[in-house]
Formats: C-alpha cells, structure tokens, sequence
C-alpha cells in the first residue's frame, strides 16, 4: 500500500514538473518522456539558453549582431562597429520610418562620424516597429537604435482602417460649437489696442536696419564639417606655414597623354590621367628630398621611408583626403586605378576609416574647379602639401621665340619649422623639371 502512495505521489510530482516546464516557451519542444526521466526537484529557472561564440571571433561583432527579445519576434538595430580612431558618432537622418518593410542587411540610418558616413543596417527582415534613438543624437558602437518585428505586417496594410475610423471621431459637430462662443469675445480685445504700433518710433534714424530674422536660416554643422574646420585651425595654430611657387609647362606632358591613351587604356582598361603624372612626379620629388616626407613629433623629426600620397577630394558633404598607400612602389597604372577607386567611393559616401588613415604627403587639385592660383593648407600631421592649378595658355619665352604654352602654377605649402627654403625650392624644381620632361622618370636623373 504504501508503495502505491509513493508511486502515485511521485507521477504527481513529475506531471507538475513537466507542466511547468511546458510553460517555458524554449522547452515547448520537448517530449512526454521527459516526465521520467527529470526528478521532482527540478526547476524551469535552471534552464537556460546559452550563446557560444567562436573564439578567435571579434568583440566587436556582437555590437552588429540583433537582440532578441523573450519571445524572439523582435530584434533590435544597433551602432555597428565605426574604426578603432573614432569613438562615437551622430544620428544623421533615419532612411526608413516606423512601420516600413525592411530586408535584412538593408540601411535603416546614417551615423555621422568626423571622417565617414556610417550606415545601420537591419540585421533580419521584417518591419520597423519604432526607432529607439532620434535624429542629432550622439551614439557610440552597440546603441540601439531600432526594434524591427520580424512577424508584423508593413503599416500600409493597417492605413485603410486608421482612416476609417478617425472621420468618425472627428464627425461630431461639437466641436464646431466651442470656438464659436470662446472666439467673439477673444477677437475685440485686439481691436482696442490698435495703437500699439507706434514701436518703431522707438528705433533712431542712425541706426541700421538690419534684416528681419524670418530671411536667415539656421541649421546645426554637420559633423564632419566641424572635424574639417578644427583640423584646419589647428594646422594654422601649429605649424609655421610658408608657401613657394613655380610654373610648369605642361606642353610635353599633353603630348604624351596624347599619343598613348588610346594604348593605355587598351592595356590597363583605364585612363591616363594627369593626377598620376603628378604622383609619379612627388614621389620622386620627395625621394630626392626626405625631410619633406618627415614630420615632428615632440622633440625629434621622424623620417618615413615609405610613401603614401593622400588626394584631395571634394564631395558634397565636405573635403575628405583618402589615401594611396606605397606609391613608390606603383606604375601609372596602378596609381591611376587607386586614384579612380578611392574617388567612387567618395562619390558614394563609402570611404572607410582605413582609406583616409595616415598619409605622408598631400595633393591638392584645385585646377578642377578652375582655381589659378591658391595657398593650401598642410594636412596635420604631414609636413607639406602640393596644390595644382588650371592648365592656361600663356606666352612664354621659349628660345628667345614668344610662344603661346599650356602653363600650370604650382604651389608648395610647408612647415618652415622642419623645411628650409632651399629644400622647398629645390622640392618644386624637381617636379617641374620631372611633368617638363619625363622621360626623366626613366633615366632616373
């Protein structure tokens, strides 16, 4: 008898412990033969779900990756990581709003950072259900931005209804009463303090009249506009700046672009452009003048024995400066293609941290807008920077004959605390004479 006891007490406990454990949505799935198999003292808290990542897998993807919420419906878009440099970043503008279908890795926002422009993307498909951050807020990697639910239905589908029922609400007449009676007696108080237009008298003659505040706009400065301006400052603040000039003549250069674009393209599926010339031509330059290619810091001068040319390049929201890594080491072809890669995706808005990261010396081509003439700025923390100007014909002297030449202004703005000025002479004199002539390129002199 009491065996049965026991036995009839011990499936009353196994039946409870499985119903509390059908309770829990991630054990719906298990069988009725868990009932034997777990002991009465069991308890649903102890189940948990573990997450297992790979070891050799970066930190820094399980910012990008979702959160899952209790009943694992909804997930939630957060800051991916933005480059080891940068720190946080500000919430641009959303590209989606609440109630949109959204497809996984699809781009919901735009992070502002002081040097790119960083999308956030979905990390499953579904629709957005509402965003948890708002546009001009600070953010830094992992901030949730969004809850996307991946069951509901797109808002288009619930618009119908919503409309429906707001006219109804809307129908009654009541609401047409009230300002009826609260209007008449607001409406003459103004009528008898017509008079008090006699404010201007207030305002002398001499005074200037200014114009009014409703003509003038003001909008918050983009974030990378500000990293651009305090950049720019702090190259002034820092560095003693002196600009040297010399003119080109770009006759032979033209020449050769000339006669052998058609073949280069066949060959390299590319143009021949004059910013490769121009690189080519600084990277001898800077060779044969090593300190240019040097920098401070603090009390000692580092020397880089590599060359990395960054190119100006201007873009609708702003100057960035990507990066030509070892072009000492390239041909024009491979320059040229660099030059064409980084200046799609700058067009893009696709430039990484990594493609603007570093730099030993700068060129700038102001000749694109039609610039003649100009003083560039260093880009911190190089030491100079070359700026190019539009081709003109001019008359030149060419032995002792006054002939009509495609010219060129070159300017070199340096860093006179590092560079003397027979290093930057001698520093433009070597890339004139090289864009002159350079069939000097070959021969190495």
């Amino acid at each position: 008898m009491a065996s049965r006891v026991a036995s009839g007490l011990l499936r009353r406990r196994a039946g409870a412990t499985l119903g509390l454990l059908r309770s829990c949505a991630h054990v719906r799935n298990y069988s009725s033969q868990l009932s034997a198999l777990i002991p009465a003292t069991s308890q649903c808290s102890k189940l948990t779900r573990r997450r297992y990542y790979m070891p050799n897998a970066s930190p820094y993807q399980v910012w990008s990756r979702s959160f899952a919420s209790d009943n694992g419906d909804k997930v939630e878009a957060v800051v991916p990581f933005m480059g080891e440099s940068v720190t946080d970043g500000t919430l641009a503008n959303f590209l989606k709003k609440p109630g949109d279908r959204v497809e996984a890795d699809e781009p919901i926002a735009q992070i502002e950072t002081d040097k790119v422009t960083i999308d956030v993307a979905s990390p499953e498909a579904g629709v957005i259900e509402k965003f948890i951050a708002s546009e001009g807020d600070t953010v830094t990697p992992g901030t949730k931005i969004a809850v996307i639910s991946k069951s509901a239905q797109p808002a288009d589908t619930h618009v119908a209804p919503s409309e429906e029922s707001t006219p109804k609400e809307s129908s009654p007449p009541k609401v047409e009463e009230k300002p009826k009676v609260e209007k008449a007696p607001k409406v003459e108080p103004p009528k008898t303090q017509a008079p008090k237009p006699t404010a201007p008298s207030k305002t002398s003659p001499s005074e200037p009249q200014l114009p009014p505040k409703e003509r003038e706009r003001r909008v918050p400065m983009p974030r990378l506009r500000k990293r651009i301006a305090n950049r720019l400052k702090d190259s002034q603040n820092t560095f003693a700046m002196l600009t040297t000039f010399n003119e080109v003549d770009m006759t032979n250069m033209m020449k050769l672009r000339s006669d052998y674009k058609d073949e280069f393209v066949t060959k390299h599926g590319v143009k021949l452009g004059l910013m490769s010339c121009f690189v080519k031509a600084a990277v001898s330059a800077l060779q044969n003048q090593p300190i240019v290619n040097a920098v401070i810091d603090g009390d000692d001068i580092i020397y880089r024995d590599y060359v990395d040319i960054s190119v100006a390049v201007g873009t609708s929201k702003g100057l960035v400066v990507p990066v030509i890594r070892d072009a000492d080491t390239m041909n024009f072809a491979d320059i040229e293609k660099g030059i064409n890669n980084l200046a799609k995706k700058a067009n893009e808005g696709a430039l990484s941290i990594d493609d603007m990261a570093g730099g030993t010396f700068t060129i700038s081509n102001g000749g694109v807008y039609g610039s003649l003439i100009s003083t560039p700025i260093i880009n911190p923390p190089q030491s100079a920077i070359l700026g190019m100007h539009s081709i003109v014909q001019r008359p030149v002297v060419v032995n002792g004959d006054i002939l009509a030449r495609p010219m060129m202004y070159l300017a070199l703005t340096y860093d006179h605390r590092l560079i003397d000025g027979r290093e930057a002479v001698f520093f433009l004199r070597r890339i004139k004479d090289v864009v002159e002539d350079p069939r000097r390129l070959l021969l190495d002199i």
